[in-house]
């Protein structure tokens, strides 16, 4: 049974004549004495009684009308939902972004979407790049920004937006504090105020401190940047951290790495191939567009 035909149904019961009914509906009467008797067959009883050329819809008709109500109603809805998420600047977005940009890019970015995008909604979720990872393989999220990230499952695409450099932070009183620059071996000796594992930026982190000869002696890990800057601060030890919101506010001496470099890049990240909804294609686009623009 097809909704054409509930449509159907629904007008010949109303007019309770079929050749005003198929005027109505612009087809043919015999087109539309098929399409309810078919129905009838389908159902197993008689839905109209015939008189001559009058019909009328019996007690089986009348009950099988509430339900084509209730049923051409819902189906109003669901299209009319649907339109309006197909519409340009509608529907809604799940966007996904790693940790560190919750400081203050994804703010600013939100801000700026709310005024370019008034009626789209966005399902935000803050994580780490490998969980982040795994919501795009699992479909929970649509576009993520994040390091660049591989899945053992499903093709993804990433797009470089821009570069952010990493910092090596110590305490204002260090004596590497008078430095503006310094190379990663210069804090061999140093206790290591890290990232936990399982963080991409820890991943990041860790290859440029092997790469430059250092095996970090880690006396705390952290999942917050802040966290870990309060750590330097307060003496315990040097980190390695993006440049946060707020890091002036610590008493700490921020300084760049000359050797290895420590740029790591930050891009946007979907499902290849996956299904995208036209507002998150548009919020793709507009994204692309926004941080391109800014570097």
């Amino acid at each position: 049974m097809e909704i054409q035909q509930l449509q159907y149904f629904k007008i010949v019961a109303q007019l309770q004549h079929m050749t005003r009914a198929a005027e109505k509906l612009s087809i043919s009467q015999p087109a539309l004495s098929k399409s309810i008797s078919n129905i009838e067959q389908e159902l197993g009883v008689p839905l109209f009684d015939r008189q001559g050329r009058s019909i009328y819809l019996n007690r089986y008709g009348e009950l099988f009308l509430e339900s084509v109500e209730v049923i051409l109603a819902e189906y109003a809805k669901v299209m009319q939902e649907f339109g309006d998420i197909t519409k340009p600047g509608h529907g809604e977005v799940a966007f996904g972004f790693i940790h560190t940009l919750g400081m203050e890019v994804v703010p600013e970015l939100m801000a700026v979407v709310a005024d370019v995008y008034p009626n789209m909604e966005f399902s935000l979720t803050q994580a780490t790049s490998l969980n982040l990872l795994k919501r795009l393989e699992e479909g929970a999220i649509d576009l993520c920004l994040s390091q660049e990230i591989e899945s053992k499952f499903i093709d993804i695409e990433w797009v470089e937006l821009w570069s952010e450099e990493l910092y090596v932070i110590v305490p204002a009183g260090h004596p590497l504090a008078s430095k503006d620059r310094i190379a990663l071996h210069e804090i061999k000796d140093e206790p290591f105020i890290s990232i936990k594992r399982g963080n991409s930026l820890r991943q990041f982190i860790d290859k440029r401190l092997k790469e430059a000869g250092v095996v970090a002696k880690t006396t705390f890990s952290g999942e917050e940047m802040h966290t870990l800057a309060g750590f330097v601060g307060a003496g315990l030890g040097v980190s390695i951290i993006p440049n946060i919101k707020g890091l002036e506010n610590y008493n700490i001496k921020k300084i760049s790495v000359s050797y290895p470099s420590c740029v790591r890049k930050i891009g946007l990240a979907w499902a290849k191939g996956r299904y995208l909804s036209p507002a998150a294609n548009e919020f793709k686009e507009f994204l692309i567009e926004y941080f391109r623009g800014e570097s």
